[in-house]
């Protein structure tokens, strides 16, 4: 026996805009549709606009920055040996040996400190996107024994560097010379200026030919190799794969472990703001509930009668119940196509709505990301359109309840 006959729909879709006597009791229908329509709009939109902030970040972070990496103490002896194990792997785009070490910059009496990259560059390119964000120079112009350097564009700009301009390198590491000790130092011309869009590369990396690097520090080993994956989501499950195929000497730390707490910060928060924005759609779904209320004080002497014509009250549960859930799922249906057309759009939206306003809502100058980016996942369109229809499901159980308790008699007393 099905759920809700023929009979209990046609009377709870009728009930949905009813016009007779009071026409208060449709436009507060109509008002709970609009309130749970805008609250899935807003909760789709929203939760897109976070998805494509990470997104960024995570292609802005891990385009300079390494998906994995594989180093050994005091590093690696054989880096050559070791990429040609690893690039059988179907997940492996990319690896390159890399030198890493800490140090300070200094011109005109301006000190800043940086991290230092050892790199070459003709197999940097296919693990880091630099190449495609060099604003003055070129990668390639990295060459060893000639002390070349690649700064990010804020540190050029504090130390007031242009293309060609000498700067100074000082390394953590001591000299004796008979006027004492002091820190090795090194004269190094500026190449190259890059742009990721992230405060920590562009103000803190610099880029050298990996020889130069071994020399200037006085190492005859990279420090690892850096690998990219065709997936960034599966780097985790490549990495132990790849730990498995290499002796135990190796260790493999891939980016969700590197950068742990900040991309755990981000899903907290997203998680934070769906949680708050349900609270929208819960507010609209219940009133749902005020809907029901005053259509049942509206509608005793049908109850009534049809109870008299031999409705049992579950009947009556029943169709109430699907007039608040014809209410609900109308509302969820256009909150989600809104929702997904505007989160599709929300790229050329922003932009347009700028233009006619005269102001910039993400300036520039001030943010890294200035646009607004839009990531929809159809996944996430599916939780909230159940998350959704569950709270308007559970907005009609009350008043239907209410309903079915309706005595004939009581109810026609009056009347």
């Amino acid at each position: 026996m099905p759920m809700f006959n023929t009979f209990e729909a046609m009377i709870g879709l009728r009930y949905v805009h009813t016009k007779r006597r009071n026409h208060f009791i449709s436009f507060i229908s109509m008002s709970s549709m609009i309130g749970v329509a805008l609250g899935v709009m807003a909760l789709i939109t929203v939760i897109s606009v976070m998805n494509g902030f990470e997104k960024e970040l995570k292609d802005r972070i891990l385009g300079i920055a390494s998906h994995a990496v594989i180093e050994e103490f005091d590093g690696l002896n054989d880096w050559q040996s070791v990429i040609q194990d690893i690039k059988g792997h179907s997940g492996i785009v990319g690896a390159a040996p890399y030198f890493h070490a800490e140090g300070m910059i200094t011109k005109d009496k301006i000190v800043n400190g940086v991290i230092i990259r050892g790199i070459l560059p003709d197999k940097e390119e296919s693990v880091a996107v630099v190449a495609e964000k060099m604003t003055a120079g070129h990668l390639h112009n990295l060459r060893t024994t000639e002390f070349n350097i690649i700064l990010g564009s804020e540190l050029a700009r504090k130390l007031n560097l242009e293309i060609g301009d000498k700067v100074t390198l000082v390394a953590p590491q001591a000299n004796v010379t008979p006027a004492g000790v002091i820190p090795r130092l090194k004269r190094f011309t500026l190449t190259g200026i890059f742009e990721v869009g992230m405060h920590e590369f562009d103000t803190g990396l610099a880029l050298i030919h990996m020889d130069d690097a071994l020399r200037l520090f006085r190492k005859t080993k990279p420090t690892g190799i850096r690998i990219k994956t065709n997936n960034i989501l599966k780097a985790p499950a490549i990495s132990r794969e790849v730990a498995s195929k290499l002796s135990n000497n190796y260790w493999v730390i891939d980016w969700t472990q590197r950068h742990s707490n900040f991309f755990r910060a981000l899903k907290t928060e997203k998680t934070v703001m769906f949680v708050i924005l349900s609270l929208i759609v819960a507010v609209a779904a219940f009133n749902i509930i005020s809907t029901l209320v005053m259509a049942v004080s509206d509608k005793q002497s049908d109850i009534a009668v049809l109870r008299t014509l031999g409705a049992s009250p579950n009947s009556i549960l029943k169709i109430f119940m699907i007039q608040g859930t014809i209410i609900g799922v109308i509302g969820i249906f256009l909150g989600v196509i809104g929702g997904v057309w505007l989160a599709s759009n929300i790229e050329t939206i922003v932009p347009a709505l700028e233009n006619i306003f005269g102001y910039k809502f993400l300036s520039p100058d001030v943010y890294y990301i200035s646009d607004l980016p839009s990531d929809m996942h159809w996944k996430d369109v599916m939780y909230i359109g159940i998350i959704s229809f569950i709270l308007c499901l559970l907005a009609t159980i009350y008043p239907a309840k209410r309903a079915a308790n309706i005595l004939p008699a009581e109810a026609l007393r009056y009347e």
